[in-house]
């Protein structure tokens, strides 16, 4: 009776020390007496043999990794910080416990590594103005070198581009001297353009002496809408002309 309830509690106690729960992003790599069994485990309720059997949970889920600053000098002898976000996730299980011993610190060592060399062969208006191409061919390298680990890049990003003191001074003041210099254009343009119209007007009024005495006329009407105003003009000789019946020149 006491050796049944012994065996009935050793079972027991074996029982919960092998039964294993799996989440929906998790997979177990079964190791049995050191040997890799092919195909990992998981999800739900398995059964792992201790002591025989050894289980490394895997997640599936993607991984946002935060690249700390790195100091790159770019290929126009520019230094400055950069850091970067790489998004990854595991596709292989076998190959993220087998093939590297850490793949999660492999792969931001890589990505740390591939940061440093691909930005610092661009020049410094391309890391500033072309993030996005740059992203892109980090996330190919760094892809191709956790490929044989079973992990997968699917992007990187640059986060943000320090620079120092000096250079942001010195890109400040050119930035202020192109606007300086757009806003000269654009006020010779409009003083170019001003002039052809004033040229053209005058031609007309040349052309058409009823014309000038019409804005004439109107320019009466507009001095005569300030009330407060005193208003003494003269009348045009053309007029006086008329009116003593004197012929025109």
């Amino acid at each position: 009776m006491i050796a049944g309830a012994v065996v009935v509690g050793v079972f027991l106690f074996w029982l919960l020390l092998s039964v294993k729960v799996l989440n929906e992003y998790e997979r177990g790599v079964i190791f049995r007496l050191g040997k890799l069994l092919q195909a990992p485990k998981g999800p739900g309720l398995i059964l792992v043999a201790w002591p025989v059997d050894r289980m490394v949970r895997v997640s599936l889920r993607t991984v946002v990794l935060d690249v700390p600053p790195q100091d790159v000098i770019t290929r126009d002898n520019v230094t400055v910080k950069v850091n970067a976000v790489v998004y990854f996730r595991v596709l292989d299980p076998l190959k993220a416990v087998v093939q590297v011993e850490n793949y999660l610190y492999a792969t931001t060592q890589e990505a740390q590594t591939t940061l440093r060399s691909i930005l610092g062969q661009a020049h410094l208006d391309e890391l500033l103005s072309a993030r996005d191409r740059l992203g892109a061919l980090l996330q190919e390298v760094i892809d191709q070198h956790t490929d044989p680990w079973g992990v997968k890049v699917s992007q990187v990003a640059v986060k943000a581009v320090d620079l120092p003191q000096e250079m942001q001074r010195a890109m400040a003041k050119q930035a202020e001297s192109e606007r300086e210099k757009r806003a000269k254009i654009i006020h010779a343009s409009g003083e170019l353009e001003a002039s052809k119209q004033l040229t053209e007007a005058a031609q007309t009024l040349h052309a058409e002496p009823i014309a000038l005495h019409l804005r004439y006329l109107q320019t009466l009407t507009d001095i005569a809408a300030e009330k407060n105003s005193t208003i003494v003009f003269p009348i045009p000789i053309d007029w006086m002309r008329a009116l003593l019946g004197q012929p025109r020149e």
